[in-house]
């Protein structure tokens, strides 16, 4: 199944708010990305349904091992592009919402590059 930006912004909060706490729910995730109930609970049934996401019996979401390489991919673009950009003297505000688009649409071989040039150590 071939994710949508939507579908990685999903997975990347995922694996950001399970970084902060031990147990996510839908409405954690909806909190955080500011969307509806509904809108929530159509995509994580999509991405459960795409193999990325699971739900326990408690209503608690994990990724599953395809959904955490997504996220992961996602979130080291986030930073990196994040970090390459203020390094540039753009503003931190501006730097994270260009990050948060550009992550979804540059090619491996040009993220790849990116960090060869910039150096970037993992953080």
């Amino acid at each position: 199944m071939k994710l949508q930006e939507s579908g990685e912004m999903y997975l990347e909060t995922l694996l950001i708010l399970s970084k902060e706490k031990s147990f996510v729910r839908a409405i954690d995730v909806g909190e955080h990305m500011g969307y509806s109930k509904p809108s929530v609970s159509r995509a994580i049934g999509l991405l459960r349904n795409g193999g990325f996401v699971e739900v326990g019996d408690g209503g608690g979401l994990s990724l599953t091992e395809t959904g955490r390489e997504v996220a992961e991919k996602i979130y080291e673009r986030h930073r990196y592009l994040t970090k390459m950009l203020m390094e540039m003297g753009v503003d931190e505000e501006t730097a994270t919402q260009d990050a948060c688009r550009m992550e979804h649409v540059v090619s491996d071989k040009s993220f790849t590059a990116i960090k060869a040039y910039f150096h970037y150590n993992e953080a």
